[in-house]
C-alpha cells in the first residue's frame, strides 16, 4: 500500500493494522498446541541476551537422548500437543569437543544429522516436527524436509553492527536471509521474524520487514512472521538493558502487518506480554505455539498462558481462539509443493477439512463425550460477516442459497459456526416445526461379498480385502424373509435392503428378492438397492435402466436409498471408489427412479478426503435434480467412520469429520435444500444419541430408523449400538424439548393401531 507509516501516529498505525487483520482473517485468532523439545542447549554462538544456550559444564548431556525424545513425544500427545518444536543451538560440535564426542557415541557426525533422527522419532509418535535449527545449507535443509512439516529461523535484525551479535557469526543477517531463500527454493514453509529492543532502530525494523516481504513475494514460503519483544535476563550481557517500550513494540507489530503481504500470518508471543488484547490491537492474527506440557525453554521465567483462559480473554475482545497445525491451511492445500509425501499420514491424523487442527476430542462412530460448549455465538458488538447476512437475506427473499455463500458457510470457523447453526435451525423450525420423526424399520445387509474395491469401505469382503472384520456371508432368500417377518412382528413399517455387489448376482436377484418380500409381506415398505446395485443389475441383464427400475417397482420396490453417493464429485470419487459408478450415473439412476414413480433420498459420506468445494458440489447437483423431479424425501449426512477402513489405514484419509464439519454439513443441508427437501436426518449409528440430540439443534428433524441390526458402520469401527427402541428415540427428542412422532418412509404419520404394537426389542441399551 502507498504510505509512509513511520510518520503515522501510533494510534493510526494500530487502527490501520487491525483493519487489515480483520479484513483478511476475520474474528479468528490461531495458535499451535505444541511441546518444546530443547534438543541441545549448546551453541557455537554467544548472543548478548540468551539464556537458552549454556556452557557444557551446565548441562548433564549435550543432546536429548532418543529415549527422552520418545518419552516427551508420548506425554505431549497425551497432553494434547500436535507440534513438536525442536529448538537448538547452532552447530555446537564446531565449538565443544564434548558435543562432537557425544554425537560420535550416538552414531552421528553432526547435530543436523542427529536432529533428522530425533524428528523422525517424534513423527512416529504422531507429532508434527517444526524445526528451528538456525542457518542451514541447502543440503541440510533438503535432508530435514522429509521430517519437518515446517521450519523457522528468526532474522532478528537486519542491522549487522549490533553489539549483542558480535560473538554470533550465525546471526549475520545475510546468512539468515539466504537460509530463508534456500528454503523457499526447496518448498519449505518457514517462520521468521524480528526481535525488538536489542539495539535496533525503527528504520532497521522497516528494512528487515521489507527484506522478508521480498522473499515472501518471490518464493511464497514465509508462512508467518513473529514480532518478539526483548526481555532482559539476569547474568547476560544485556541484563540491564531495558525492554522495548510498549509503544515501540506495538508499533513494530503494526508496521509488520501493514508492510508484509496480507497472506502472511503475524504472530507475537502471548507469554511475553501482560495483555493479549494489546497484541490484537496491533494486528496479530496468531499467538504462536502454546504448550500445556513443557515450559518455554527460551524464556523459562515467562509461563505459557492457560489456553482456556486465553480463549475467554480473546472472546471478550471479540475474537475466537482456534487451534492450527505447525503449517498453515493455505500451505496444506498446496501440499505437493510444500510437504514431503511421508508427512501426509500424520497431517491427516490431526487436520480438519480446512487444514486447521481438530478442535474437539470427538469422532464419528466413537463413544467420545460431546463438549459442553463447542461453539460460541457472536458476542455483542462483534460484526456478523457480510456473507452470513447476505445468505439469510437470500433465503428470506425466497431464493435458493447461492453456491458461493454455501461455500463460505461451510468454511465457517469461530463465532461464524454458531451463526450458520442458528440460521439452519430457524429454517428447520419454519419448515417442519418442533416435531422429531423416526421410522420403525429393519436394516438387512444380505451380503458383504463385493466385486468392487472402494477404499473407504470396511464392510465388503473380497480376496484383496485389507480388513476382514468377520467372515464373508450371503443370506439365503429364506433368511431374508425371516428377517422381514421378524421386523413386521416387532412393528417395523419398512425394511432397508443393501449389500455388496456379489459376483454371482445378475439383475434377477434384486427382482426376485423384491417380489418375494412384497408377496409375503405386502404391508412392509421395501426401501432398497443402491444406485450401484440398480445400475449393475440393469447392465448384467442387458436391460434399459428405465425398464429395469419399472420392473423393480412392479416387483414391490417403493423407494431407493441414496447410498453409493459418497461425495458426488468425480475427482474425489476417483480416489475413494475408482471402479464405482460416476456422479452422472448416480444422478441418472435417481432421476429415472423418480420418473417411474419411485422416491429416494440423498446421502453424503463426508469427512474422509474431500474439501469443502466437493461438499458444496454434492449439495448443488442433488438440489438441481430434486428441484426438477421432486422425488427426494430426505437428506442423510453420513460422517465417515475411519477406524478400520483401508484408506485410513494407509494414511490417506482423515480421522473422519470434526464436530464442526459434522454440524455444518447438517446445517448446510437444511440451508441448501430449503424448498426442495424438507427433512434432514441424523445418523445415530455414527453420532451416538448425544451427537444425534445435538444435531437436532443444528437444522435436523429426523432420527432415521430403529434398524434392529446395523453392519456397515460397525464393520468400520463404530460402537454406538445396532438398534434403538422408540423409547430411546423419545429420550433423545425429550432431551432437546421436542415432540417425537413415528412416520412412514414417506413422512406420513403412522396409524394409531400400528403405533400401539410393541416396539423393537432392545439390541443394546443406549442412553443420553
Amino acid at each position: 500500500m502507498e504510505m509512509n507509516p513511520t510518520r503515522w501516529s501510533t494510534e493510526k498505525l494500530l487502527r490501520e493494522a487491525s483493519k487489515v487483520r480483520d479484513d483478511t482473517f476475520g474474528t479468528v485468532i490461531t495458535y499451535s498446541p505444541k511441546a518444546f523439545f530443547p534438543f541441545t542447549m549448546l551453541c557455537r554462538d554467544s548472543c548478548g541476551y540468551c539464556t537458552f544456550a549454556k556452557a557444557p559444564a551446565r548441562v548433564q548431556r549435550a543432546y536429548m537422548t532418543r529415549e527422552e525424545v520418545v518419552e516427551l513425544a508420548r506425554s505431549a500427545r497425551v497432553g494434547g500437543a500436535i507440534e513438536a518444536l525442536f529448538t537448538l543451538g547452532e552447530r555446537p560440535e564446531d565449538r565443544y569437543p564434548r558435543a562432537k564426542a557425544e554425537l560420535a557415541a550416538l552414531g552421528f557426525d553432526s547435530t543436523v544429522e542427529y536432529l533428522r533422527s530425533a524428528a523422525s522419532l517424534a513423527l512416529q509418535e504422531q507429532l508434527l516436527p517444526h524445526i528451528n535449527a538456525g542457518t542451514l545449507s541447502t543440503e541440510e535443509l533438503a535432508g530435514l524436509r522429509p521430517m519437518a512439516v515446517s521450519m523457522g529461523i528468526m532474522v532478528e535484525s537486519i542491522n549487522e553492527t549490533l553489539i549483542c551479535h558480535r560473538l554470533a557469526p550465525d546471526k549475520a543477517p545475510a546468512r539468515r536471509l539466504q537460509t530463508l531463500r534456500d528454503a523457499g527454493a526447496l518448498g519449505i514453509a518457514m517462520t521468521t521474524g524480528l526481535l525488538i529492543g536489542i539495539g535496533d532502530s525503527e528504520d532497521d525494523r522497516l528494512q528487515g520487514l521489507r527484506e522478508i516481504r521480498r522473499i515472501a513475494e518471490e518464493y511464497g514460503n514465509i508462512q508467518e512472521v513473529i514480532i518478539q519483544n526483548f526481555a532482559p535476563k539476569p547474568a547476560t550481557q544485556m541484563a540491564h538493558v531495558p525492554p522495548p517500550s510498549r509503544e515501540k513494540f506495538l508499533r513494530s507489530i503494526a508496521l509488520a502487518r501493514l508492510i508484509l503481504p496480507e497472506s502472511v500470518n503475524l504472530q507475537a508471543p502471548p507469554n511475553l506480554s501482560e495483555d493479549p488484547g494489546e497484541l490484537l490491537s496491533a494486528g496479530v492474527n496468531d499467538l504462536g505455539g502454546i504448550s500445556r506440557v513443557t515450559p518455554d525453554h527460551v524464556n523459562p521465567e515467562k509461563p505459557w498462558p492457560n489456553i482456556d483462559g486465553l480463549a475467554t480473554i480473546l472472546e471478550h475482545h471479540g475474537y475466537a481462539l482456534v487451534p492450527r497445525l505447525p503449517i498453515y491451511p493455505s500451505y496444506l492445500r498446496e501440499n505437493r509443493r510444500w510437504i514431503d509425501e511421508g508427512l501426509l499420514p500424520t497431517l491427516n491424523f490431526h487436520r480438519d477439512q480446512l487444514g486447521f487442527a481438530r478442535e474437539h476430542a470427538w469422532f464419528s462412530g466413537d463413544p467420545s463425550t460431546m463438549p459442553t460448549r463447542p461453539f460460541i455465538s457472536h458476542p455483542a458488538g462483534v460484526r456478523v460477516p457480510g456473507w452470513l447476512t447476505e445468505l439469510r437475506g437470500e433465503l428470506d427473499a425466497g431464493h435458493e442459497a447461492p453456491v458461493e455463500l454455501l461455500t463460505m458457510a461451510g468454511s465457517a470457523k469461530g463465532f461464524d459456526v454458531m451463526g450458520v447453526i442458528e440460521l439452519a435451525d430457524d429454517l428447520r423450525q419454519r419448515t417442519v416445526g418442533d416435531t422429531v420423526t423416526y421410522v420403525a424399520n429393519r436394516n438387512i445387509n444380505y451380503t458383504n461379498i463385493c466385486t468392487f474395491k472402494c477404499r473407504f469401505c470396511a464392510f465388503s469382503k473380497g480376496p484383496l480385502s485389507l480388513n476382514l472384520r468377520g467372515t464373508p456371508y450371503l443370506l439365503s432368500l429364506d433368511e431374508i424373509l425371516a428377517k422381514v417377518g421378524d421386523a413386521e412382528e416387532h412393528g417395523a413399517t419398512e425394511v432397508c435392503l443393501q449389500g455388496g455387489i456379489h459376483p454371482t448376482f445378475d439383475g434377477e436377484y434384486y427382482l426376485n428378492v423384491a417380489s418375494a418380500i412384497h408377496q409375503n409381506f405386502p404391508a412392509v415398505h421395501l426401501h432398497g438397492f443402491s444406485a450401484l446395485e440398480v445400475l449393475t443389475g440393469a447392465r448384467r441383464l442387458g436391460m434399459d435402466l428405465r425398464d429395469y427400475l419399472q420392473a423393480l417397482r412392479n416387483a414391490g420396490l417403493k423407494s431407493l436409498p441414496g447410498t453409493a453417493a459418497e461425495i458426488l464429485y468425480d475427482p474425489v470419487r476417483a480416489i475413494l471408489c475408482p471402479d464405482k459408478l460416476s456422479t452422472a450415473e448416480w444422478l441418472e439412476v435417481h432421476g429415472t427412479a423418480h420418473e417411474v414413480g419411485l422416491r429416494s433420498n440423498v446421502t453424503m459420506m463426508f469427512g474422509s478426503i474431500e474439501e469443502i468445494g466437493a461438499v458444496i458440489e454434492h449439495l448443488d447437483v442433488t438440489r438441481r435434480l430434486g428441484r426438477r423431479t421432486h422425488g427426494f424425501t430426505e437428506f442423510v449426512p453420513l460422517p465417515f467412520v475411519h477406524m478400520a477402513t483401508p484408506i485410513y489405514r494407509l494414511g490417506k484419509a482423515r480421522r473422519g469429520p470434526t464436530l464442526r464439519e459434522t454440524v455444518l454439513v447438517h446445517a448446510l443441508g437444511r440451508i441448501a435444500y430449503h424448498g426442495v427437501i424438507d427433512n434432514i436426518q441424523v445418523s445415530w449409528v455414527k453420532l451416538g444419541v448425544q451427537g444425534a440430540a445435538f444435531l437436532l439443534g443444528c437444522g435436523a428433524n429426523d432420527l432415521g430408523g430403529t434398524l434392529m441390526e446395523e453392519s456397515i458402520s460397525h464393520a468400520a469401527g463404530a460402537t454406538h449400538g445396532t438398534a434403538l427402541t422408540p423409547e430411546e428415540f423419545e429420550a433423545v427428542a425429550s432431551h432437546v424439548g421436542r415432540t417425537l412422532v413415528q412416520r412412514t418412509t414417506f413422512y406420513e404419520p403412522v396409524s394409531a393401531d400400528l403405533r400401539t404394537r410393541r416396539g423393537v426389542e432392545h439390541a443394546q441399551q443406549v442412553s443420553l
